[in-house]
């Protein structure tokens, strides 16, 4: 069996220090960064390597942003135009606005 469909598991920490949600795949490292303001995260760059594209990195990043963000009631300031197509497509997050 060939392992060329397999997508590779997605493991995301939290650097607090940077500020950013990232994950580390063959090297490469892709990641949302945001800014804390008031009670409010302002998603502002999600990145997302050509090595990485098409896997499911990006959205991986965000969806786990948006879970952090509500997991700890805050709102988001989606700043990154990624983020807020995420949120126009999955209108169960729309309540974080």
């Amino acid at each position: 069996m060939s392992n060329e469909n397999k997508k590779p598991e997605i493991k995301i920490v939290h650097n607090e220090t940077a500020k950013r949600f990232e994950t580390s795949i063959d090297g490469h490292i892709g990641y949302i960064s945001y800014q804390e303001r008031d009670d409010k995260l302002v998603y502002d760059h999600t990145i997302v390597p050509q090595e990485l594209g098409g896997h499911g990195v990006g959205s991986a990043l965000v969806k786990h942003a948006l879970n952090y963000a509500r997991e700890n009631n805050k709102k988001v300031v989606p700043q990154c135009s990624f983020v807020a197509a995420y949120i126009d497509k999955h209108p169960d997050y729309q309540d974080l606005l």
